[in-house]
């Protein structure tokens, strides 16, 4: 089977998903979304702590978070863009 080089190259070049990285705040805007830990399923939540103890970005999708959102659980995270 060939394939033409224009199905090729749509398959190798994949754009990376957004991400978003959780930022540690000292206190929360008065208008912001917040969401408690007991919101969200395992899953996520696994999602979430890897983040936050190894500080790295997480693909949005994974996570559902939006950026702006504050997380609380041990402190308040903030979900920005990475």
């Amino acid at each position: 089977m060939n394939m033409a080089s224009s199905d090729l190259r749509r398959r190798a070049v994949r754009p990376e998903p957004p991400a978003v990285k959780l930022e540690r705040i000292p206190s929360v805007p008065a208008d912001a979304t917040v969401r408690h830990v007991d919101q969200f399923e395992t899953g996520t939540l696994d999602v979430i702590y890897h983040a936050v103890a190894e500080n790295r970005p997480i693909p949005a999708a994974e996570t559902g978070l939006e950026p702006g959102e504050v997380l609380v659980f041990t402190d308040y995270y903030r979900v920005e863009r990475a």
